[in-house]
């Protein structure tokens, strides 16, 4: 399902005292299947353009087109339930969100509230948790007896057991080890190949968005300022260092490693298998 965020504006309690612009002439292109990566720093608007991704939030000007659906500044806007069924948000630590007896009831809610019959959700909330890696004897168990890691499991589980054509991820690794991070990110990756999702994932990690995303979005002030692929967007690594940005530490050790040697490899390398590639075949020619 494609997405589109078109010349958007949103104000914070518009038309009052506390008034707040929070995103200004946003335009961006979600192609049905894309994994687009939004970064910049906090404040910058990227939590305010997620929102709008599933019409939590409604532009105060300007125009967000989610597959046939069109959410218009200024207009009555309909059928956005059918929206938010189809698009899923992970936020931040999403196992606060849990507050059933127990995982099934925790995993089926959603389903159910858009309509889907009690034994078609009890079937997917098997089928989400198999995707999110636990086993099913946790159905019967109370979300609150489980580690941290595994109630973040199944909040996840409770969204992808709405089915959505597109899941939002809203730093879903905050909190989380190395490890479990890793393990979560691959997760997504997986479950976007296999399913053929759009994905979106805000974050601070350059790393993911290196690793992972398609496309590329920075935002700094409410605007977008840059977009593009990974290769892209880490080719100008000066820039973003200069707004304040980090990039991926394989970025940073090829820079290093250029000024070190005096010499230019020609391109961005995102992995540093790729990277020792790079450099074994020009020292190879002589060239280093």
């Amino acid at each position: 399902m494609d997405i589109s965020l078109q010349h958007v504006e949103y104000r914070y309690q518009a038309n009052s005292p506390f008034e707040r612009l929070a995103i200004q002439d946003v335009s961006i292109n979600i192609p049905s299947g894309t994994y687009l990566a939004v970064i910049g720093h906090t404040g910058s608007g990227k939590s305010t353009v997620l929102q709008h991704l599933n019409a939590l939030l409604q532009p105060t000007d300007g125009k967000v087109v989610i597959g046939e659906h069109e959410v218009k500044a200024k207009q009555k806007n309909k059928n956005l339930k059918s929206i938010r069924q189809r698009v899923g948000i992970v936020f931040q630590f999403p196992e606060h969100q849990l507050f059933e007896e127990t995982v099934e009831k925790d995993i089926i809610f959603g389903p159910m509230n858009f309509g889907v019959s009690e034994k078609e959700a009890k079937q997917r909330a098997r089928v989400a948790l198999k995707q999110v890696g636990l086993e099913e004897d946790v159905l019967g168990k109370s979300p609150f007896d489980l580690s941290g890691g595994q109630m973040r499991r199944v909040a996840i589980a409770g969204v992808l057991a709405m089915e959505p054509d597109v899941i939002v991820l809203d730093e879903p690794t905050a909190g989380l080890d190395p490890r479990g991070r890793k393990e979560i990110m691959d997760m997504f990756y997986m479950l976007h190949n296999e399913r053929n999702l759009s994905t979106v994932l805000v974050t601070h990690s350059m790393e993911d968005a290196a690793r992972y995303a398609d496309q590329i979005v920075i935002m700094q002030q409410g605007r977008v300022v840059n977009q593009g692929t990974p290769e892209e967007i880490f080719s100008s690594s000066f820039e973003l260092i200069e707004m304040g940005l980090d990039v991926p530490e394989v970025v940073r050790f090829q820079l290093k490693l250029e000024e070190k040697l005096e010499l230019k490899l020609g391109k961005i390398y995102l992995s540093i298998e790729d990277l020792s590639a790079a450099v074994t075949e020009l020292l190879s020619r002589g060239e280093g």
